[in-house]
């Protein structure tokens, strides 16, 4: 039941994730990287924040027993993950929101879930029992539903004129959307290292009384201050070079309280993804790292859904659309797959 229940929290996360892009493009007037900063404020700052006060009993004693290593190491990965997740949002930009998704996920999911093992020096333990073989088996079929998605997207790309393209995904661009989807994609999977690397933080807030579902919570300041560092300075270099701070309180024509609503409702969005996740990973036992590649699965189904319903594969032949579902099959079935290999692991 453990594992039915980290599999249903990553699916949560999965949704939240996949669509968190979807209130920015209710901003209207708006630069990019004013609306990108604000929504970030309320994902790497104000919720981090605002869940670990809730769910740590004194957190003042908490940073207090930190080493600075241990407060280094997730500070700098979320900054590696913050370098990924900023370009992350270009590849919404200009591929849209199915093929970004299925292009940058990929690299993520198989960077973010074999290094970490490899890392640890785990890999000979999960090759040498059942378990280990049945969850390396479904991390595997997860990659094949992730090509197969990739695969469909490029297939839209080249059936689909530049016209009918750009009538959905106002700025798509593909080749430079394929450059920014590689990049993001490596860079994001440091998200899996910050989570790792904040262990010792989440051990320490248990042992202060912190609920385990929520003990990852601490960590999350760490590495979503990195994020929001290299996201912050980026935002402002954009803003002085396209002179664009006007825009944080201009309201002549511009419905202001209505583009700061929905930049921080997707930047909340944005951050429930990475509390699931969290949650998740506490419900997986030994072979948690395929929470990552879970993680991946969900946002690709359910971004995959959103394409669909704003109608991003409109046009595409029924081939397309036939590799659309069968990846999106293979990748639920990658869920139950690695669920099993937890659950044979209880009986090793």
């Amino acid at each position: 039941m453990n594992v039915l229940l980290g599999i249903f929290y990553h699916a949560v996360g999965g949704f939240a994730a996949g669509s968190f892009y979807i209130p920015y493009n209710k901003v209207k007037g708006m630069a990019w990287e004013v609306y990108w900063l604000i929504g970030g404020m309320f994902s790497w700052i104000i919720m981090p924040w605002l869940l670990s006060l809730i769910t740590v009993p004194d957190i003042s004693i908490l940073f207090n027993s930190l080493t600075f290593e241990q407060m280094f190491w997730p500070y700098f990965f979320g900054a590696m993950w913050g370098i990924g997740g900023l370009t992350f949002g270009l590849t919404m930009r200009y591929l849209g929101m199915s093929l970004g998704m299925a292009m940058a996920l990929g690299l993520t999911a198989a960077f973010g879930t074999l290094i970490p093992p490899i890392y640890a020096g785990q890999m000979g333990m999960l090759t040498s029992t059942l378990s280990g073989l049945v969850t390396l088996g479904g991390v595997l079929v997860s990659f094949i539903g992730i090509a197969l998605s990739g695969k469909a997207g490029i297939m839209k790309d080249k059936e689909l004129p530049e016209e009918k393209k750009q009538e959905h995904i106002k700025e798509f661009n593909f080749k430079k959307g394929i450059w920014v989807a590689f990049f993001a994609g490596i860079m994001s999977a440091s998200f899996a290292y910050g989570i790792a690397a904040g262990k010792p933080i989440a051990e320490k807030a248990i042992e202060l009384g912190t609920p385990a579902l929520f003990s990852n919570s601490p960590s999350f300041i760490f590495i979503m201050a990195g994020g929001f560092t290299v996201n912050a300075i980026w935002c402002f270099i954009l803003s002085f070079k396209n002179r664009t701070f006007r825009d944080y309180i201009k309201t002549k024509d511009t419905p202001i309280l209505k583009n700061y609503f929905f930049s921080a409702l997707a930047g909340i969005t944005w951050y429930f993804q990475f509390m699931f996740y969290g949650m998740g990973t506490t419900k997986m036992g030994e072979y948690d790292f395929a929470s990552w590649s879970i993680h991946m699965a969900f946002i690709i189904v359910f971004s995959t859904m959103w394409g669909l319903i704003l109608k991003e594969w409109k046009g595409s032949s029924k081939k397309t659309m036939r590799i659309v579902f069968i990846g999106l099959t293979i990748l639920i079935l990658s869920t139950f797959i690695i669920g099993a290999g937890n659950y044979i692991q209880r009986f090793e």
